[in-house]
């Protein structure tokens, strides 16, 4: 008899944004996976980092990790990657710029 791998570790196997969406059973719009994918997941990520599966039924790992989907793909829908600065790139595009100080040359006594 094989064993079937459970959720978590098929998604730890899967390789790209849409089959995290056909694994999970979430509908999509193929236009906002191709601008928001590696956000999408990214933010499905942080979602997944704050949840203790283990004591969760894989059935139930299952429904949490396709709400998570849902919920991070809900969010590149209301809103765009650069508004959302997930990545270091997008939040140093905001930062205020820093003056360099001044180093005062000068004669010492």
């Amino acid at each position: 008899m094989a064993v079937v791998p459970g959720v978590i570790e098929q998604l730890q196997n899967t390789s790209c944004a849409e089959d995290f969406f056909t694994l999970l059973g979430v509908n999509y719009d193929p236009k906002v996976v191709n601008v928001a994918r590696l956000h999408i997941l990214r933010r499905m990520g942080e979602y997944l980092f704050k949840e203790d599966f283990s004591s969760f039924t894989n059935e139930e790992a299952a429904l949490r990790c396709k709400t998570f989907l849902e919920q991070a793909y809900l969010d590149f829908t209301k809103s765009s990657p650069i508004e959302e600065r997930l990545f270091k790139v997008h939040k140093d595009a905001v930062k205020p710029a820093q003056t360099p100080a001044l180093v005062q040359l000068g004669v010492s006594k």
